[in-house]
């Protein structure tokens, strides 16, 4: 974790020729603004990030991929929620444009985070709408801004574009959900948002490697995917977006955030996976071509 510099995002490009496969990672940030000022300490505040989630991704350039990675703490601002997903609670006063708080709102984990966990807040005090505002112009505009020209280049380029959403989860994501604690929590979830977002085989390639590599997948449970994946998930246009969730213990202890002897073997997997998905894509241009001059 460090105090935040003047970079906010990090851009990896395709080491050599270019795929329209784009991997981005909204939540793995540790540079910590100086404005950020919560009344939890940083130990137990740092346990909403997806920590080392791009670190483990970071084979994406070298098999054609482009990565997009946050330096930015969620806890700060979200930059996988929209502008209107808000609670309006949070702020000193009213909001200028109208707000749609929705369901990750009402559980803490809106735009801005009201809360860590259902028993710890991070705020003691409102935040006024000019620093919110604040947040979004240093931090989550210019984290979409970044990531849509990379999914609208793409899809310029070769008529489609396919999209890995990156995000890790905590072994208590049921409890964190207000749904059953007691249920058993797969090693990675795909989120689809109930098979609108992408093609099914695009799903079924991601799915079919972990399992082969010996993880446990499900799919939408608990997680399907929020403002990002909806937005640049459009099957119907060529566009495909899937989230991908990995059960932190797999790769490091949740109260220290340091890595543990699961994480080299995970990262080399990912590695694998992304090959896997980068054959797929080359097929799926492919095809296209073969149609266009067939």
């Amino acid at each position: 974790m460090t105090i935040s510099n003047d970079a906010v995002i990090v851009m990896r490009p395709p080491a050599g020729e270019g795929l329209p496969l784009v991997c981005d990672s909204p939540h793995s940030g540790t540079d910590y603004p100086a404005d950020f000022r919560s009344a939890l300490p940083m130990a137990l505040l740092r346990q909403a990030e997806d920590t080392y989630i791009d670190t483990l991704w970071s084979a994406a350039p070298e098999i054609g991929a482009t990565l997009v990675a946050a330096c930015f703490p969620r806890s700060y601002i979200d930059p996988n929620r929209a502008l209107e997903d808000l609670d309006p609670d949070l702020l000193d006063g009213p909001w200028p444009t109208p707000l749609q708080p929705g369901e990750k709102s009402r559980l803490g984990y809106g735009l801005v985070w009201r809360k860590l966990d259902p028993t710890h807040m991070i705020y003691d005090r409102r935040l006024s709408v000019a620093a919110v505002q604040q947040h979004i112009a240093h931090c989550w505009q210019p984290y979409r801004d970044q990531l849509q020209p990379q999914i609208g280049s793409a899809n310029a380029a070769f008529g489609g574009v396919w999209h890995l959403h990156l995000h890790s989860m905590p072994h208590n994501a049921y409890e964190r959900l207000g749904l059953d604690p007691n249920r058993p929590l797969a090693d990675f979830v795909l989120g689809d948002r109930d098979g609108t977002t992408c093609e099914p085989e695009f799903v079924d390639v991601v799915e079919r490697c972990l399992h082969g590599l010996g993880y446990s997948v499900a799919r939408n449970d608990p997680y399907k995917g929020v403002a990002v994946l909806a937005q640049i998930g459009q099957p119907a246009l060529n566009r495909h977006s899937l989230q991908v969730e990995i059960r932190r213990p797999l790769y490091m202890d949740e109260a220290t955030r340091e890595p543990n002897a699961g994480f080299e073997p995970l990262r080399q997997h990912l590695t694998a996976t992304l090959r896997e998905v980068a054959a797929y894509v080359r097929s799926r241009i492919g095809d296209k071509n073969s149609k266009t001059t067939g």
